[in-house]
Protein backbone atom coordinates (compact mmCIF):
# COMPACT_ATOMS: atom_id res chain seq x y z
CA UNK A 1 0.00 0.00 0.00
CA UNK A 2 1.40 3.26 -1.06
CA UNK A 3 0.77 6.72 0.28
CA UNK A 4 -2.12 8.02 -1.80
CA UNK A 5 -0.91 11.57 -2.29
CA UNK A 6 2.36 10.54 -3.92
CA UNK A 7 1.08 8.12 -6.54
CA UNK A 8 1.06 10.50 -9.55
CA UNK A 9 4.64 11.45 -8.82
CA UNK A 10 5.60 7.82 -8.38
CA UNK A 11 4.26 6.83 -11.81
CA UNK A 12 7.63 6.77 -13.55
CA UNK A 13 8.94 5.19 -16.71
CA UNK A 14 10.22 1.67 -17.16
CA UNK A 15 13.77 1.14 -15.93
CA UNK A 16 16.29 -1.50 -16.85
CA UNK A 17 16.12 -4.80 -15.00
CA UNK A 18 18.47 -6.37 -12.51
CA UNK A 19 21.48 -7.79 -14.26
CA UNK A 20 21.02 -11.52 -14.97
CA UNK A 21 24.64 -11.94 -13.88
CA UNK A 22 23.65 -11.29 -10.27
CA UNK A 23 23.40 -14.74 -8.78
CA UNK A 24 22.98 -15.26 -5.07
CA UNK A 25 24.87 -18.10 -3.46
CA UNK A 26 23.34 -20.75 -1.22
CA UNK A 27 21.28 -19.39 1.63
CA UNK A 28 22.85 -19.25 5.07
CA UNK A 29 20.93 -19.74 8.28
CA UNK A 30 17.76 -17.64 8.44
CA UNK A 31 17.47 -14.71 10.82
CA UNK A 32 21.12 -13.65 10.86
CA UNK A 33 21.51 -9.88 11.16
CA UNK A 34 24.16 -8.18 9.04
CA UNK A 35 27.38 -6.83 10.39
CA UNK A 36 28.03 -3.09 10.27
CA UNK A 37 29.49 -1.87 6.97
CA UNK A 38 33.24 -1.97 6.66
CA UNK A 39 35.08 1.16 7.79
CA UNK A 40 36.12 1.72 4.18
CA UNK A 41 32.55 2.37 2.99
CA UNK A 42 31.84 6.07 2.87
CA UNK A 43 29.17 8.06 1.13
CA UNK A 44 30.13 10.20 -1.84
CA UNK A 45 27.49 12.91 -1.76
CA UNK A 46 26.68 14.64 -5.03
CA UNK A 47 24.00 16.88 -6.51
CA UNK A 48 20.73 15.05 -7.16
CA UNK A 49 19.18 14.81 -10.60
CA UNK A 50 15.54 15.12 -9.49
CA UNK A 51 12.49 15.93 -11.63
CA UNK A 52 11.63 19.61 -11.85
CA UNK A 53 8.42 20.39 -10.02
CA UNK A 54 7.59 24.09 -9.56
CA UNK A 55 5.16 23.25 -6.77
CA UNK A 56 7.78 21.22 -4.91
CA UNK A 57 11.26 22.56 -5.64
CA UNK A 58 14.19 20.53 -4.42
CA UNK A 59 15.11 21.79 -0.94
CA UNK A 60 18.41 23.62 -0.66
CA UNK A 61 21.34 21.40 0.19
CA UNK A 62 19.75 18.16 -1.01
CA UNK A 63 22.42 15.63 -1.93
CA UNK A 64 22.37 12.07 -3.21
CA UNK A 65 24.66 9.10 -2.73
CA UNK A 66 24.84 5.39 -3.49
CA UNK A 67 25.17 2.73 -0.81
CA UNK A 68 26.37 -0.74 -1.77
CA UNK A 69 24.79 -3.65 0.10
CA UNK A 70 24.87 -7.44 -0.21
CA UNK A 71 22.19 -8.99 -2.39
CA UNK A 72 21.94 -11.71 0.28
CA UNK A 73 22.76 -10.24 3.67
CA UNK A 74 23.46 -13.71 5.02
CA UNK A 75 26.35 -13.86 2.54
CA UNK A 76 27.86 -10.39 3.02
CA UNK A 77 30.90 -11.19 0.84
CA UNK A 78 28.74 -12.27 -2.08
CA UNK A 79 27.07 -10.32 -4.89
CA UNK A 80 26.24 -6.65 -4.28
CA UNK A 81 23.48 -4.28 -5.32
CA UNK A 82 23.21 -0.50 -5.07
CA UNK A 83 20.73 1.62 -3.12
CA UNK A 84 20.10 5.26 -3.97
CA UNK A 85 19.79 7.66 -1.04
CA UNK A 86 18.84 11.36 -0.88
CA UNK A 87 19.56 13.55 2.16
CA UNK A 88 17.83 16.85 2.89
CA UNK A 89 19.76 18.65 5.65
CA UNK A 90 18.27 19.96 8.89
CA UNK A 91 17.47 23.67 8.74
CA UNK A 92 19.06 24.20 12.16
CA UNK A 93 22.16 21.99 12.16
CA UNK A 94 23.30 23.14 15.60
CA UNK A 95 20.02 21.72 17.03
CA UNK A 96 20.06 18.57 14.91
CA UNK A 97 18.59 15.40 16.46
CA UNK A 98 19.67 12.95 13.77
CA UNK A 99 18.41 11.51 10.48
CA UNK A 100 14.74 10.76 9.86
CA UNK A 101 14.17 8.00 7.29
CA UNK A 102 11.09 8.52 5.09
CA UNK A 103 9.21 5.73 3.34
CA UNK A 104 6.05 6.47 1.27
CA UNK A 105 4.82 2.88 1.15
CA UNK A 106 4.50 0.28 -1.55
CA UNK A 107 6.06 -2.15 -1.81
CA UNK A 108 7.54 -0.68 -4.95
CA UNK A 109 7.21 2.96 -3.88
CA UNK A 110 10.05 5.28 -4.85
CA UNK A 111 11.33 7.96 -2.49
CA UNK A 112 14.42 9.57 -4.04
CA UNK A 113 12.86 11.19 -7.10
CA UNK A 114 9.85 12.19 -5.02
CA UNK A 115 11.87 13.40 -2.04
CA UNK A 116 10.71 17.06 -2.34
CA UNK A 117 7.04 15.98 -2.34
CA UNK A 118 7.53 13.49 0.46
CA UNK A 119 9.38 16.15 2.44
CA UNK A 120 6.33 18.42 2.17
CA UNK A 121 4.55 16.14 4.64
CA UNK A 122 7.12 16.91 7.32
CA UNK A 123 6.35 19.96 9.53
CA UNK A 124 8.93 22.74 9.70
CA UNK A 125 9.65 22.05 13.37
CA UNK A 126 10.82 18.56 12.42
CA UNK A 127 12.72 19.79 9.37
CA UNK A 128 14.62 22.15 11.64
CA UNK A 129 15.97 19.30 13.76
CA UNK A 130 16.37 16.32 11.41
CA UNK A 131 18.11 15.49 8.18
CA UNK A 132 15.49 13.73 6.07
CA UNK A 133 16.63 10.54 4.36
CA UNK A 134 14.73 9.28 1.34
CA UNK A 135 15.89 5.98 -0.11
CA UNK A 136 14.73 3.72 -2.92
CA UNK A 137 14.37 0.19 -1.51
CA UNK A 138 16.11 -2.66 -3.27
CA UNK A 139 14.59 -3.35 -6.66
CA UNK A 140 12.95 0.07 -6.86
CA UNK A 141 13.55 3.29 -8.75
CA UNK A 142 17.15 4.48 -8.85
CA UNK A 143 18.39 1.58 -6.74
CA UNK A 144 19.38 -1.57 -8.60
CA UNK A 145 15.98 -2.19 -10.20
CA UNK A 146 14.06 -5.38 -10.65
CA UNK A 147 12.02 -5.96 -13.80
CA UNK A 148 10.65 -9.21 -15.21
CA UNK A 149 9.92 -7.92 -18.72
CA UNK A 150 6.15 -7.68 -18.96
CA UNK A 151 3.90 -5.34 -20.92
CA UNK A 152 0.76 -3.75 -19.44
CA UNK A 153 -1.36 -6.33 -21.27
CA UNK A 154 0.46 -9.08 -19.36
CA UNK A 155 0.11 -7.48 -15.96
CA UNK A 156 -0.56 -9.86 -13.10
CA UNK A 157 -2.21 -9.02 -9.83
CA UNK A 158 -5.77 -8.90 -8.58
CA UNK A 159 -8.54 -9.51 -11.12
CA UNK A 160 -12.34 -9.70 -10.83
CA UNK A 161 -13.89 -13.11 -10.56
CA UNK A 162 -15.74 -14.89 -13.32
CA UNK A 163 -15.28 -18.46 -14.49
CA UNK A 164 -13.44 -17.53 -17.67
CA UNK A 165 -11.83 -14.47 -16.09
CA UNK A 166 -10.36 -16.54 -13.30
CA UNK A 167 -8.73 -18.93 -15.75
CA UNK A 168 -7.16 -15.95 -17.51
CA UNK A 169 -5.96 -14.55 -14.17
CA UNK A 170 -4.34 -17.89 -13.36
CA UNK A 171 -2.51 -17.84 -16.69
CA UNK A 172 -1.34 -14.23 -16.27
CA UNK A 173 -0.06 -14.78 -12.76
CA UNK A 174 1.62 -18.07 -13.60
CA UNK A 175 3.29 -16.45 -16.61
CA UNK A 176 4.51 -13.52 -14.52
CA UNK A 177 6.08 -15.80 -11.91
CA UNK A 178 7.71 -17.92 -14.63
CA UNK A 179 9.17 -14.88 -16.40
CA UNK A 180 10.57 -13.49 -13.16
CA UNK A 181 12.10 -16.84 -12.29
CA UNK A 182 13.60 -17.26 -15.78
CA UNK A 183 15.15 -13.79 -15.76
CA UNK A 184 16.41 -13.54 -12.20
CA UNK A 185 16.57 -17.07 -10.82
CA UNK A 186 17.00 -17.36 -7.07
CA UNK A 187 18.23 -13.75 -6.86
CA UNK A 188 14.54 -12.92 -6.90
CA UNK A 189 14.09 -14.45 -3.44
CA UNK A 190 16.35 -11.82 -1.83
CA UNK A 191 13.88 -8.99 -2.47
CA UNK A 192 11.91 -9.06 0.76
CA UNK A 193 11.12 -6.82 3.70
CA UNK A 194 13.66 -8.41 6.02
CA UNK A 195 16.48 -7.61 3.61
CA UNK A 196 15.14 -4.09 3.12
CA UNK A 197 15.22 -3.64 6.91
CA UNK A 198 18.83 -4.81 6.87
CA UNK A 199 19.50 -2.30 4.09
CA UNK A 200 18.07 0.46 6.27
CA UNK A 201 20.43 -0.51 9.05
CA UNK A 202 23.42 -0.40 6.72
CA UNK A 203 22.38 3.05 5.49
CA UNK A 204 22.10 4.12 9.13
CA UNK A 205 25.62 2.92 9.79
CA UNK A 206 26.98 4.57 6.63
CA UNK A 207 25.42 7.84 7.80
CA UNK A 208 27.20 7.47 11.14
CA UNK A 209 23.95 7.42 13.12
CA UNK A 210 23.54 5.44 16.33
CA UNK A 211 19.75 5.24 15.99
CA UNK A 212 17.29 4.92 13.15
CA UNK A 213 14.50 7.49 13.36
CA UNK A 214 11.77 6.58 10.92
CA UNK A 215 8.50 7.80 9.39
CA UNK A 216 6.80 5.15 7.28
CA UNK A 217 3.38 5.23 5.64
CA UNK A 218 1.21 2.22 4.73
CA UNK A 219 3.54 -0.63 3.63
CA UNK A 220 6.25 1.55 5.18
CA UNK A 221 4.61 0.85 8.55
CA UNK A 222 5.27 -2.85 8.07
CA UNK A 223 8.87 -2.20 7.06
CA UNK A 224 9.30 -0.07 10.19
CA UNK A 225 7.77 -2.75 12.41
CA UNK A 226 10.03 -5.42 10.93
CA UNK A 227 13.02 -3.15 11.58
CA UNK A 228 12.04 -2.79 15.25
CA UNK A 229 11.90 -6.57 15.53
CA UNK A 230 15.25 -7.18 13.87
CA UNK A 231 17.14 -4.21 15.34
CA UNK A 232 15.33 -3.17 18.53
CA UNK A 233 18.47 -1.74 20.08
CA UNK A 234 18.92 0.66 17.15
CA UNK A 235 15.27 1.69 16.79
CA UNK A 236 14.91 5.37 17.65
CA UNK A 237 11.75 7.42 17.20
CA UNK A 238 9.50 5.33 14.98
CA UNK A 239 6.25 6.66 13.45
CA UNK A 240 4.05 4.10 11.67
CA UNK A 241 1.28 5.85 9.74
CA UNK A 242 -1.70 3.92 8.33
CA UNK A 243 -0.52 0.62 9.71
CA UNK A 244 -0.95 -2.97 8.62
CA UNK A 245 -1.19 -5.94 10.96
CA UNK A 246 2.08 -7.92 10.67
CA UNK A 247 0.17 -11.10 11.44
CA UNK A 248 -1.88 -10.56 8.27
CA UNK A 249 1.05 -10.19 5.86
CA UNK A 250 0.02 -10.55 3.15
CA UNK A 251 -2.94 -12.72 2.18
CA UNK A 252 -4.94 -11.65 5.23
CA UNK A 253 -4.30 -7.99 4.38
CA UNK A 254 -5.70 -8.51 0.89
CA UNK A 255 -8.81 -10.34 2.03
CA UNK A 256 -9.56 -7.67 4.64
CA UNK A 257 -10.26 -5.25 1.79
CA UNK A 258 -13.47 -7.10 0.88
CA UNK A 259 -15.39 -6.63 4.14
CA UNK A 260 -13.79 -3.26 4.86
CA UNK A 261 -14.78 -1.84 1.47
CA UNK A 262 -18.31 -3.15 2.03
CA UNK A 263 -18.44 -1.40 5.42
CA UNK A 264 -17.19 1.85 3.91
CA UNK A 265 -19.62 1.57 0.98
CA UNK A 266 -22.58 1.13 3.32
CA UNK A 267 -21.48 4.19 5.32
CA UNK A 268 -21.29 6.13 2.05
CA UNK A 269 -24.84 5.15 1.04
CA UNK A 270 -26.12 6.62 4.31
CA UNK A 271 -24.20 9.86 3.77
CA UNK A 272 -25.29 10.23 0.13
CA UNK A 273 -28.92 9.61 1.12
CA UNK A 274 -28.73 12.44 3.65
CA UNK A 275 -27.45 14.74 0.88
CA UNK A 276 -29.86 13.63 -1.83
CA UNK A 277 -31.01 17.20 -2.46
CA UNK A 278 -27.55 18.02 -3.78
CA UNK A 279 -26.45 14.81 -5.49
CA UNK A 280 -29.76 13.07 -6.27
CA UNK A 281 -28.48 9.53 -5.90
CA UNK A 282 -31.48 8.58 -3.77
CA UNK A 283 -33.00 9.66 -0.47
CA UNK A 284 -32.51 6.31 1.25
CA UNK A 285 -29.42 4.09 1.48
CA UNK A 286 -31.23 1.43 -0.55
CA UNK A 287 -31.88 3.88 -3.39
CA UNK A 288 -28.29 5.11 -3.33
CA UNK A 289 -27.10 1.51 -3.45
CA UNK A 290 -29.36 0.85 -6.41
CA UNK A 291 -28.05 3.94 -8.22
CA UNK A 292 -24.49 2.71 -7.88
CA UNK A 293 -25.15 -0.80 -9.14
CA UNK A 294 -27.20 0.59 -11.99
CA UNK A 295 -24.12 2.59 -12.95
CA UNK A 296 -21.97 -0.56 -12.83
CA UNK A 297 -24.46 -2.36 -15.07
CA UNK A 298 -24.47 0.57 -17.51
CA UNK A 299 -20.66 0.49 -17.67
CA UNK A 300 -20.80 -3.23 -18.45
CA UNK A 301 -23.11 -2.53 -21.38
CA UNK A 302 -21.08 0.43 -22.64
CA UNK A 303 -17.74 1.23 -20.98
CA UNK A 304 -17.50 4.75 -19.64
CA UNK A 305 -15.08 6.79 -21.76
CA UNK A 306 -12.83 9.00 -19.68
CA UNK A 307 -9.68 10.90 -20.36
CA UNK A 308 -6.89 8.34 -20.63
CA UNK A 309 -9.08 5.28 -21.10
CA UNK A 310 -12.42 3.67 -20.34
CA UNK A 311 -14.02 1.74 -17.48
CA UNK A 312 -16.38 -1.21 -17.67
CA UNK A 313 -18.27 -2.39 -14.62
CA UNK A 314 -15.37 -4.36 -13.18
CA UNK A 315 -12.97 -1.51 -13.92
CA UNK A 316 -15.31 0.89 -12.16
CA UNK A 317 -15.37 -1.33 -9.06
CA UNK A 318 -11.60 -1.49 -9.10
CA UNK A 319 -11.24 2.25 -9.62
CA UNK A 320 -13.57 3.21 -6.78
CA UNK A 321 -12.96 0.54 -4.16
CA UNK A 322 -10.86 2.77 -1.90
CA UNK A 323 -12.79 5.96 -2.67
CA UNK A 324 -15.80 5.35 -0.45
CA UNK A 325 -13.84 6.07 2.72
CA UNK A 326 -14.06 9.74 1.67
CA UNK A 327 -17.80 10.18 1.40
CA UNK A 328 -17.98 13.68 -0.07
CA UNK A 329 -15.63 13.15 -2.97
CA UNK A 330 -16.95 9.64 -3.62
CA UNK A 331 -20.45 11.09 -4.01
CA UNK A 332 -19.22 13.65 -6.52
CA UNK A 333 -17.37 10.97 -8.46
CA UNK A 334 -20.36 8.63 -8.67
CA UNK A 335 -22.62 11.54 -9.65
CA UNK A 336 -20.18 12.57 -12.40
CA UNK A 337 -19.86 9.02 -13.70
CA UNK A 338 -23.64 8.80 -13.94
CA UNK A 339 -23.52 11.85 -16.18
CA UNK A 340 -20.87 10.20 -18.35
CA UNK A 341 -22.98 7.05 -18.62
CA UNK A 342 -25.96 9.16 -19.69
CA UNK A 343 -23.91 10.95 -22.35
CA UNK A 344 -24.07 14.28 -20.55
CA UNK A 345 -21.16 16.57 -19.62
CA UNK A 346 -19.71 15.63 -16.27
CA UNK A 347 -18.56 18.00 -13.59
CA UNK A 348 -14.99 18.23 -12.40
CA UNK A 349 -13.68 15.14 -10.65
CA UNK A 350 -12.03 15.78 -7.28
CA UNK A 351 -8.25 15.40 -7.58
CA UNK A 352 -7.02 11.87 -7.14
CA UNK A 353 -10.39 10.13 -7.09
CA UNK A 354 -9.96 8.00 -10.21
CA UNK A 355 -6.97 5.89 -11.17
CA UNK A 356 -4.44 7.06 -13.70
CA UNK A 357 -5.75 4.88 -16.49
CA UNK A 358 -2.92 2.86 -17.96
CA UNK A 359 -0.56 3.68 -15.07
CA UNK A 360 1.50 0.51 -14.76
CA UNK A 361 5.20 -0.17 -14.77
CA UNK A 362 7.01 -3.47 -14.96
CA UNK A 363 9.72 -2.48 -12.45
CA UNK A 364 7.14 -1.37 -9.94
CA UNK A 365 5.07 -4.53 -10.31
CA UNK A 366 8.09 -6.82 -10.28
CA UNK A 367 9.54 -5.29 -7.13
CA UNK A 368 6.17 -5.18 -5.38
CA UNK A 369 5.17 -8.76 -6.02
CA UNK A 370 8.65 -10.04 -5.25
CA UNK A 371 8.43 -8.54 -1.77
CA UNK A 372 4.88 -9.73 -1.19
CA UNK A 373 5.61 -13.28 -2.34
CA UNK A 374 8.96 -13.48 -0.54
CA UNK A 375 7.68 -12.17 2.80
CA UNK A 376 5.23 -14.96 3.50
CA UNK A 377 4.05 -18.37 2.33
CA UNK A 378 0.99 -18.42 0.06
CA UNK A 379 -1.29 -21.25 -0.98
CA UNK A 380 -0.08 -23.00 -4.13
CA UNK A 381 -3.55 -24.33 -4.97
CA UNK A 382 -5.33 -22.17 -7.59
CA UNK A 383 -8.66 -23.75 -6.71
CA UNK A 384 -8.46 -22.38 -3.16
CA UNK A 385 -8.33 -18.86 -4.61
CA UNK A 386 -11.22 -19.61 -6.96
CA UNK A 387 -13.41 -20.75 -4.07
CA UNK A 388 -12.53 -17.73 -1.93
CA UNK A 389 -13.06 -15.24 -4.76
CA UNK A 390 -16.43 -16.73 -5.67
CA UNK A 391 -17.57 -16.75 -2.04
CA UNK A 392 -16.30 -13.24 -1.25
CA UNK A 393 -17.87 -11.79 -4.40
CA UNK A 394 -21.25 -12.96 -3.10
CA UNK A 395 -20.58 -11.58 0.38
CA UNK A 396 -18.87 -8.33 -0.59
CA UNK A 397 -19.83 -7.60 -4.21
CA UNK A 398 -17.97 -4.31 -4.50
CA UNK A 399 -14.45 -5.67 -4.04
CA UNK A 400 -14.53 -9.09 -2.38
CA UNK A 401 -13.55 -11.03 -5.50
CA UNK A 402 -10.66 -8.71 -6.28
CA UNK A 403 -9.36 -8.98 -2.73
CA UNK A 404 -9.50 -12.79 -2.71
CA UNK A 405 -8.33 -13.47 -6.26
CA UNK A 406 -5.23 -15.39 -7.22
CA UNK A 407 -1.82 -13.68 -7.25
CA UNK A 408 1.64 -14.52 -8.65
CA UNK A 409 2.55 -15.80 -5.19
CA UNK A 410 0.60 -18.99 -5.93
CA UNK A 411 3.37 -19.85 -8.41
CA UNK A 412 6.35 -18.47 -6.49
CA UNK A 413 9.14 -20.35 -4.77
CA UNK A 414 8.84 -20.58 -1.00
CA UNK A 415 10.48 -17.74 0.96
CA UNK A 416 14.09 -18.18 2.07
CA UNK A 417 13.18 -16.88 5.54
CA UNK A 418 10.10 -17.28 7.72
CA UNK A 419 7.63 -14.44 8.01
CA UNK A 420 8.74 -11.95 10.65
CA UNK A 421 6.81 -12.28 13.88
CA UNK A 422 6.61 -8.78 15.36
CA UNK A 423 6.49 -8.98 19.15
CA UNK A 424 8.56 -6.40 21.03
CA UNK A 425 8.43 -3.42 23.36
CA UNK A 426 9.92 -0.74 21.09
CA UNK A 427 8.21 2.60 21.77
CA UNK A 428 6.75 3.33 18.34
CA UNK A 429 3.87 5.71 17.61
CA UNK A 430 1.08 4.35 15.37
CA UNK A 431 -1.13 6.94 13.64
CA UNK A 432 -4.38 5.89 11.97
CA UNK A 433 -7.55 7.28 10.40
CA UNK A 434 -10.84 5.73 11.46
CA UNK A 435 -12.01 5.39 7.85
CA UNK A 436 -9.25 3.97 5.68
CA UNK A 437 -10.15 1.16 3.29
CA UNK A 438 -6.56 0.30 2.44
CA UNK A 439 -5.15 -0.10 5.94
CA UNK A 440 -8.28 -0.51 8.06
CA UNK A 441 -8.38 0.53 11.70
CA UNK A 442 -8.64 -3.13 12.72
CA UNK A 443 -5.25 -3.74 11.08
CA UNK A 444 -3.65 -0.85 12.94
CA UNK A 445 -4.98 -2.26 16.22
CA UNK A 446 -3.26 -5.52 15.31
CA UNK A 447 0.00 -3.64 14.89
CA UNK A 448 -0.58 -1.94 18.23
CA UNK A 449 -0.97 -5.31 19.94
CA UNK A 450 2.28 -6.59 18.44
CA UNK A 451 4.30 -3.52 19.42
CA UNK A 452 3.66 -3.69 23.14
CA UNK A 453 5.63 -0.56 23.98
CA UNK A 454 3.83 1.52 21.35
CA UNK A 455 1.01 4.06 21.53
CA UNK A 456 -1.68 4.67 18.94
CA UNK A 457 -3.33 7.88 17.77
CA UNK A 458 -6.70 7.31 16.10
CA UNK A 459 -8.29 10.15 14.15
CA UNK A 460 -12.01 9.78 14.87
CA UNK A 461 -13.90 10.59 11.68
CA UNK A 462 -10.58 10.67 9.81
CA UNK A 463 -11.00 9.63 6.19
CA UNK A 464 -8.69 8.38 3.47
CA UNK A 465 -5.18 6.97 3.54
CA UNK A 466 -2.36 8.74 5.38
CA UNK A 467 -2.50 11.01 8.43
CA UNK A 468 0.70 12.84 9.36
CA UNK A 469 1.17 16.03 7.40
CA UNK A 470 -1.88 15.37 5.23
CA UNK A 471 -4.17 17.97 6.80
CA UNK A 472 -6.42 15.39 8.46
CA UNK A 473 -6.02 16.37 12.10
CA UNK A 474 -3.97 19.10 13.76
CA UNK A 475 -4.31 17.12 16.99
CA UNK A 476 -2.73 13.97 15.49
CA UNK A 477 -0.03 16.02 13.79
CA UNK A 478 0.76 17.71 17.09
CA UNK A 479 1.09 14.45 19.01
CA UNK A 480 3.34 13.02 16.31
CA UNK A 481 5.55 16.08 16.08
CA UNK A 482 6.01 16.21 19.85
CA UNK A 483 7.08 12.58 19.84
CA UNK A 484 9.61 13.16 17.05
CA UNK A 485 11.05 16.19 18.82
CA UNK A 486 11.12 14.85 22.38
CA UNK A 487 11.08 11.08 22.05
CA UNK A 488 8.28 10.94 24.63
CA UNK A 489 5.21 8.88 23.83
CA UNK A 490 1.77 9.87 25.12
CA UNK A 491 0.88 8.31 28.47
CA UNK A 492 -1.75 6.20 26.72
CA UNK A 493 -3.46 5.78 23.38
CA UNK A 494 -4.99 8.99 22.04
CA UNK A 495 -8.18 9.76 20.13
CA UNK A 496 -8.09 12.93 18.03
CA UNK A 497 -10.90 14.44 16.02
CA UNK A 498 -10.66 14.95 12.30
CA UNK A 499 -10.37 18.57 11.21
CA UNK A 500 -13.36 20.00 9.34
CA UNK A 501 -11.14 21.50 6.61
CA UNK A 502 -11.83 20.34 3.04
CA UNK A 503 -9.93 17.31 1.86
CA UNK A 504 -6.59 17.97 0.25
CA UNK A 505 -5.95 21.52 1.43
CA UNK A 506 -2.50 20.77 2.81
CA UNK A 507 -0.88 18.38 0.35
CA UNK A 508 -1.71 17.31 -3.20
CA UNK A 509 -4.16 14.47 -3.63
CA UNK A 510 -3.42 11.60 -5.94
CA UNK A 511 -4.92 8.29 -6.84
CA UNK A 512 -3.57 5.31 -4.98
CA UNK A 513 -2.91 2.26 -7.11
CA UNK A 514 -2.31 0.60 -3.73
CA UNK A 515 0.43 -1.28 -5.51
CA UNK A 516 2.04 -0.47 -8.84
CA UNK A 517 0.96 -3.93 -9.98
CA UNK A 518 -2.74 -3.17 -9.65
CA UNK A 519 -2.95 -0.52 -12.35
Amino acid sequence: MRLKHLAPVLAVGVLTGLSPALTAGPAAAAGTSPAAPSPGQSLDWRACDLPTNPDYPTPAGTRCATVTVPLDHRRPEGKKIDLEVARIPAAKPTERLGSLFLNPGGPGGEAVRTAPVLDAFVPDAVKDRYDRIAFDPRGVGLSTPLACGLTPEQRPGLHPYSKTGFDRAVALNRDFAAKCRAKHGDDLLQFNTRNTARDVDLIRAALGEEKTHYLGYSYGSYLGAVYTQMFPQRAGRIVLDSAVDPKEAWRGQWRAWGPETHRQFERWTRWAARHSDTHRLGDTPAKVRASFWKLVAAADRAPLRLEGGSLDGDGLREALWSSFDTVRSATVVVDNLRQVAAGRPAGEFPPGTLPILGDWSDPGASAAWSVLCNDASWSKDPESYRAQARRDKARYPLYGDYASSITPCAFWKDPVEPTTRVDNTVGALIVQNEWDAQTPLKQARGMRADLKGSRMVVVAGGEDHGVYGAGRSACADGVTTRYLLTGKLPAGDVTCQADPAPRGTTVPQGTDPVLPLMR
